[in-house]
């Protein structure tokens, strides 16, 4: 991993390439609250003025007409879906690498007709659970953040848990290949 670079996945069936490639990765876990607890013990473990950039890879559902499974898309904003207060919307600092998509973060798994609709409505093309979260605690504590999603499905009412747990593993061979293209400073 590139020094002073942190990468992130969220589960640890997105990191499976990177995990056999050898590559230095965080695993946060699941969710708004485990993704912004375990970045934020990362980074100061590592020593906040030691962290300069976060690199969060991963996957996403699609939840507008554009996105294609076949892309990797690089986050330029970030909008929670599931909370009923109105909630700043996020745009991650650091260096455009991708094409852009602003992506919604909640604690479910989107898999509704309805649900990606109204998703659709917050301007998000794309759907997760913990991007947000990353975004957030990268804005207080002023470390740059890259956040790269490989679409996984269409957040639909024929999406499941299983197709997921099936096509992720692809999803991060699609991702490490990304990663030797535009980032190979954190494959070492």
């Amino acid at each position: 991993m590139a020094e002073k670079s942190l990468l992130v996945f969220a589960h640890s069936d997105e990191a499976t390439a990177f995990a056999q490639a050898g590559v230095p990765h965080l695993l946060t876990g699941v969710g708004k609250v485990n993704a912004a607890m375990s970045l934020t013990d990362a980074i100061f473990a590592a020593g906040l003025r030691d962290i300069e950039r976060v690199v969060v890879l991963g996957t996403a559902g699609v939840v507008s007409d554009g996105p294609s499974l076949d892309v990797v898309y690089q986050i330029s904003a970030a909008v929670q879906h599931d909370f009923s207060l109105p909630s700043p919307r996020l745009e991650p600092a650091g260096e455009l690498l991708a094409e852009t998509a602003v992506i919604a973060t909640g604690d479910v798994f989107v898999k509704s007709d309805e649900q990606r609709r109204l998703i659709a409505e917050l301007g998000a093309s794309l759907v997760d659970m913990e991007t947000y979260a990353y975004a957030s605690v990268c804005a207080r504590l002023g470390v740059p953040l890259q956040v790269f999603k490989a679409p996984s499905d269409f957040a639909d009412s024929s999406t499941t848990d299983e197709e997921w747990d099936t096509v992720v593993f692809t999803k991060s061979d699609q991702l490490f290949a990304f990663a030797q293209a535009r980032l190979p400073e954190l494959l070492g």
